[in-house]
């Protein structure tokens, strides 16, 4: 096939080559985020925590105090941060943690802001010591030190800044130190969505998209995305690229068809989930297995079975974490069919293509 042509209502075509996430996509990206609270979508008290500290802040004609999102990926921290911006016709900075990774990174973005501008460090966990005591006078008295010279003569060269408003977004707050976590003067945390409000932020996705999409293929893929916008926004998009190829409706036979090709089950579980679940009932009896015999079992590193596998499961109920390792929960064994070994019995066993 060449040029792509025969593609579209062809249903012998499969469509398993990865895409590459080029300009499309990102402008995809940028153009589903709400530019105001609201626009925005679910995190209800959120917004009004937020509405309240930035229209006080333009009353009283100063800059917003500094603001701290925490929360897991996905729920919507940095589009927050961008109507923060917004909100009050101010210009915005971006950076992330891992990209200051010394003093003198922060220091020159700092020196460099206009009156204010709102600085957004993402992943604010990961910066370096260094660049964190910095910013503890930043962020309380608007000035940095900076060392000039080494050795004996070296001296210290007070830097005042302009009045600034840091958002510092984390998914990790417990790994902020005290004295930077006590500076934020709000501390926002975010909650995964219900699925009602995920089918209000399909529906408007749906909108911005053009793309025609009944209540009951909304409401489907809402189940699936884990109580996550991004994931709910990314799934609507592969829906619509099935529909798109395929020649046909965005219905739920073409939501289950597109997941389906995914991996993607009823309940929003992706293929390394069930193959967790499949080692630990499987083979480990439904546990206990410490961490790094499952990531060696499974083929993936401890800290993606860690960060990315572990806290859905835990959160649905399938998962336990004990002292002694992962344990499958009985709604685990009962979900996929399996009944728990009796204590010192064998498992029911289980072939790769039931999961």
């Amino acid at each position: 096939m060449s040029g792509g042509q025969g593609l579209a209502g062809d249903p012998g075509v499969e469509l398993t080559r990865p895409e590459l996430e080029g300009d499309a996509e990102l402008a995809f990206e940028g153009a589903l985020r709400p530019r105001s609270l609201g626009e925005f979508v679910g995190q209800q008290k959120v917004r009004g925590q937020l509405q309240l500290l930035l229209t006080a802040a333009t009353m009283q004609s100063r800059t917003p105090d500094h603001i701290l999102l925490a929360g897991p990926p996905g729920l919507g921290k940095t589009t927050l941060a961008m109507i923060i911006a917004y909100e009050g016709n101010r210009p915005l900075r971006m950076s992330s943690g891992p990209a200051i990774q010394h003093a003198g990174d922060l220091a020159a973005v700092l020196s460099s802001l206009v009156p204010g501008e709102v600085l957004f460090i993402d992943e604010i966990h990961r910066m370096a010591r260094s660049a964190e005591e910095m910013l503890y006078l930043a962020m309380e008295d608007f000035r940095i030190d900076i060392m000039v010279g080494k050795g004996a003569g070296a001296t210290s060269v007070p830097l005042e800044l302009a009045p600034f408003t840091l958002v510092g977004a984390t998914t990790r707050s417990g790994l902020l130190p005290n004295p930077l976590r006590d500076r934020f003067g709000f501390t926002a945390h975010l909650e995964f969505y219900a699925d009602h409000e995920l089918e209000q932020v399909l529906g408007r996705a749906a909108k911005l998209l053009d793309l025609v999409i009944d209540t009951e293929a909304i409401a489907e893929i809402a189940g699936r995305c884990r109580g996550t916008p991004r994931i709910a926004n990314r799934l609507l998009r592969r829906v619509r690229d099935y529909a798109l190829v395929h020649g046909g409706d965005a219905d739920v036979a073409a939501v289950h068809a597109a997941l389906e090709l995914y991996d993607v089950d009823a309940i929003g579980l992706d293929r390394l989930d069930r193959e967790v679940m499949r080692i630990i009932l499987t083979r480990f009896g439904g546990g206990p297995v410490g961490l790094n015999t499952l990531a060696v079992s499974v083929g993936e590193e401890s800290e993606t079975i860690e960060a990315v596998v572990e806290p859905f499961l835990v959160r649905i109920g399938f998962l336990m974490r004990t002292p002694r390792g992962r344990v499958a929960t009985t709604e685990a064994w009962r979900h996929f069919g399996l009944a728990a070994p009796l204590a010192g019995g064998p498992t029911v066993p289980l072939m790769l293509d039931d999961l």
